[in-house]
């Protein structure tokens, strides 16, 4: 059954299960970036949330570069087994990777270099993960915010040559409307999705827009899809749009 959560901060989490949302998503990078005794005094609040936090996204802060010539495997296995740890114990079930900024290539570094190392960064993952709960969603992101896996076909591309079932592929509303990616790539891409993110225009609250839903709910039905989704949007009143976007979810994944 499909489950709705919130891309938030985690003080947000009560008010979340308030509205009757199921989990919450949380970023991760920031909370790895706190200082070791501000991260003790936090890491309590994810383990103990009163909505679980199934979810993380924001796996790599800025300036742990993950392509390019600034990429260093021994930072960035180090820094992966301290987010795999946290995010075990917070008894979570996906995180996305998205990480423009960290993943990007930078100009004059061949694609081919930069494509073997982030597949040399899906086989660390997928290794780190062993034993856990925990899924990796990549995630597309449009041509502004990267320059590298920029729709659900070219996620899946990367995680076939990993062909681990730890490694899988989101797809995110927003991203695909920017791209003017055809909704049909997720029935042709079923097998490689485990997570969804969704907004409206402007990415805004779902409910809010023009978004097509129905076509996109549809797709995620043909698809058989019933994993969690996360609305990933900015937020101008959470008192009127976080019931009034659980409302529409749930009413255009009813029909």
């Amino acid at each position: 059954m499909t489950a709705f959560g919130w891309c938030m901060q985690i003080e947000h989490a009560e008010e979340l299960q308030r509205y009757g949302y199921d989990y919450i998503e949380c970023s991760i990078a920031p909370l790895l970036s706190q200082d070791e005794e501000a991260f003790k005094k936090a890491l309590p609040l994810y383990i103990n949330s009163p909505l679980p936090v199934k979810a993380w996204n924001v796996l790599f802060p800025g300036d742990i570069k993950v392509v390019g010539p600034e990429a260093n495997e021994t930072i960035i296995t180090n820094y992966l087994a301290r987010a795999v740890d946290t995010m075990s114990q917070a008894g979570s079930s996906i995180f996305v990777f998205g990480s423009g900024r960290s993943r990007s290539i930078p100009e004059g570094w061949e694609h081919a270099r930069a494509e073997e190392q982030l597949l040399r960064l899906l086989r660390i993952i997928a290794e780190q993960v062993k034993g856990t709960n925990l899924t990796l969603a990549i995630e597309p992101l449009n041509t502004k915010e990267s320059n590298v896996i920029t729709s659900v076909a070219e996620g899946v591309h990367y995680a076939k040559q990993i062909n681990d079932p730890a490694i899988r592929v989101l797809a995110d509303f927003y991203h695909m409307d920017e791209e003017s990616e055809p909704l049909e790539t997720i029935v042709a891409h079923k097998d490689w999705l485990s997570h969804i993110h969704i907004a409206d225009t402007g990415r805004q609250s779902p409910g809010t827009g023009q978004y097509p839903y129905e076509r996109f709910v549809a797709q995620l039905k043909a698809a058989g899809y019933n994993g969690m989704v996360s609305a990933e949007c900015t937020v101008k009143d959470r008192a009127q749009e976080l019931p009034a976007s659980l409302s529409f979810m749930k009413e255009q994944w009813s029909k």
